[in-house]
């Protein structure tokens, strides 16, 4: 059997009891952390399994190969960004547009560290561009709902608009962090008030029932 594929049709084994959900989790998060570092094509299932601390056979047990694994994390990456956005909306209402935009620059920040390996998934993917396209528009979508939950009054035409000025702010700011993108020790906070004026200038005017 070779190390990354499999000729198994079978799909991934989904554990019922919380032993095998935190191996899995275990797993994955190894997978994550090795394609963000290797890439994709560089990562073998050996290295998963030694990298989780777990035996080859238990991770074939889970996962009949290295594309079922992508797919797993794939899914696993757009659950945390959909709950991360519905549970901003959820507190938006009680939030000023200062506040709302000072947790949106800095969202990605903090996602990044459990979704790291979704820029090496994409990269090794023929429908790289759909799934590009897919996570944008959850993203935008996500930006969209808090901003009209904070500003009521907010149509849905001004709120996409505005979302993707938010998502290109927040973009540059993970491209900061991770030093991707030209920066200066004080940039990122020049660009947390930037976001937050901005915010500020195009929420403020809009009432709240």
């Amino acid at each position: 059997m070779d190390s990354n594929t499999s000729s198994e049709k079978r799909e991934p084994i989904q554990p019922r009891r919380a032993g095998g959900r935190q191996r899995v989790a275990e797993l994955l998060a190894a997978a994550s952390d090795l394609m963000a570092e290797r890439g994709y094509e560089a990562t073998t299932m050996a290295e998963i399994a030694a990298r989780a601390g777990a035996k080859i056979g238990s991770l074939y047990r889970f996962f009949p190969n290295k594309e079922a694994i992508a797919e797993a994390l794939l899914q696993h990456h757009a659950a945390i960004m959909n709950e991360e956005y519905e549970a901003l909306a959820a507190r938006a209402a009680d939030l000023s547009p200062e506040e709302l935009a000072d947790i949106l620059i800095d969202l990605m920040v903090i996602l990044y560290p459990r979704v790291k390996s979704l820029p090496a998934l994409m990269d090794a993917r023929t429908d790289r561009a759909e799934i590009r396209h897919t996570s944008r528009s959850r993203a935008l979508q996500g930006i969209a709902a808090a901003l009209q939950v904070c500003a009521s009054g907010l149509d849905a035409t001004a709120a996409q608009d505005i979302a993707v000025v938010v998502l290109n702010n927040m973009k540059t700011m993970l491209g900061m962090v991770l030093k991707d993108v030209p920066t200066t020790p004080a940039a990122p906070d020049e660009l947390r008030s930037m976001n937050r004026l901005y915010l500020a200038a195009r929420l403020g005017s809009y009432q709240r029932e």
